[in-house]
């Protein structure tokens, strides 16, 4: 039995229930303090010490890495272990998919990964939690330990292009599958955004989940606007079962 490939996009909206806030939604960190964005723009970053001892803060305070998936991440893996063919596409950078019980090699995250540093002038990576301890125990701008250089967090900065290697599997994958499920994203970041817009020029049945509009809701062949974490395990049974008849 062929069972269609399904492709999942998740945003910011998919992990606020895990208490990890939104970027852009109403009360999203960047409408709430605009200036946190300088925190994550590269230029900025690089360019001014201070702003990384506030970002090392930041991160410090960050909740990201002591959140705990929820019905929504589970639901995405359990879908992925009844046998239907899943792949992730993820605008997040917190893990979450991967905890819950998703193959990493099935995971793309697009803009990086908080769970782990690297250096800007080496590459050399590491746990977050390795340079969070030293930030603890009084470095408030941990330089790199193989060659002194910057150290960020392994996410994609503002100012920064996506990997394009990521970019192309997630491209490869969109036009590949049946199924374009578009869940806690506001689709209005560039290139991860237009991807709904690929899947539905390739035929795929574009499915989007989330409490906002978005620039694609013209496209959808299903919208739904009810709580992500309510929502998505609900339509992803429908999704496996009817896979299964």
């Amino acid at each position: 039995m062929n069972r269609p490939l399904v492709a999942i996009l998740s945003g910011a909206g998919i992990s606020t229930d895990s208490g990890i806030p939104d970027y852009r939604g109403p009360n999203g960190v960047w409408r709430k303090d605009p200036g946190a964005e300088k925190l994550v723009t590269y230029e900025y970053y690089m360019g001014d010490p201070e702003i990384r001892r506030r970002s090392w803060q930041l991160r410090r305070r960050n909740r990201t890495l002591k959140a705990e998936p929820n019905a929504a991440h589970r639901a995405v893996a359990e879908l992925e272990r009844s046998g239907v063919p899943v792949r992730v596409i993820t605008q997040n950078v917190d893990g979450l998919h991967q905890l819950a019980g998703m193959p990493a090699r099935k995971v793309l995250e697009l803009h990086g990964t908080a769970r782990s540093v690297v250096c800007t002038k080496c590459h050399a990576r590491g746990p977050m939690e390795d340079a969070l301890a030293r930030v603890d125990a009084g470095e408030d701008d941990p330089p790199c330990l193989e060659c002194g250089g910057i150290l960020k967090s392994a996410t994609v900065m503002f100012g920064e292009p996506l990997d394009p290697v990521v970019l192309g599997e997630a491209l490869a994958i969109t036009k590949a599958c049946q199924i374009f499920i578009a869940v806690g994203t506001s689709l209005q970041v560039q290139p991860a955004a237009g991807l709904a817009g690929v899947a539905a020029d390739h035929g795929a049945q574009l499915i989007i989940v989330n409490a906002e509009p978005t620039p694609y809701d013209d496209r959808a062949d299903t919208l739904v606007r009810e709580p992500i974490g309510t929502a998505l395990p609900g339509l992803l049974r429908g999704l496996g079962g009817a896979c299964d008849a």
